[in-house]
């Protein structure tokens, strides 16, 4: 893990996060959708783990008030299972708490039973299903926070 760097996301990370996205999400997001999130969305947060160049994963967050939204974070297939999901969460946690901010949400794929176990680990906990969520298949989402 020490080869892998964890740092903001900027505009020109945007290509090796979109080879990221279209690898891991059903429905990724566009390229003007995450424009949109680093250029102008004064409430977004975005990190990517990068090794030797090349961008391997990534996450975000909106900074709403009192509270952080984790909006997504993914791992190219190959490079999961190395810790770098836990990177990417703890940093996103630091992220939030730096600014005072101590209550995290998140929605998670209901089958999605890894992501949730690596949450769980970091204090968040199940309170709720927004059924239908996932439009691509209409899978519920799994509600978690992490409140201290």
């Amino acid at each position: 893990m020490n080869d892998v760097i964890i740092r903001e996301m900027t505009s020109d990370d945007i290509d090796g996060v979109l080879y990221v996205e279209r690898e891991v999400f059903t429905t990724p997001w566009t390229r003007e959708a995450f424009e949109i999130e680093i250029n102008k969305n004064e409430l977004a947060r975005y990190i990517v783990a990068e090794k030797e160049g090349k961008i391997i994963g990534y996450g975000g967050l909106w900074l709403i008030l009192d509270e952080g939204h984790i909006t997504n974070i993914a791992v190219y297939p190959t490079y999961r299972g190395q810790g770098i999901g836990n990177e990417i969460v703890e940093k996103l946690i630091h992220v939030c708490e730096q600014r005072g901010i101590y209550n995290i949400t998140l929605e998670v794929r209901k089958s999605n039973l890894i992501a949730q176990s690596l949450y769980k680990k970091y204090g968040f906990i199940d309170c709720g299903v927004r059924r239908g969520y996932y439009s691509d298949t209409n899978e519920d989402a799994v509600i978690m926070w992490r409140i201290k």
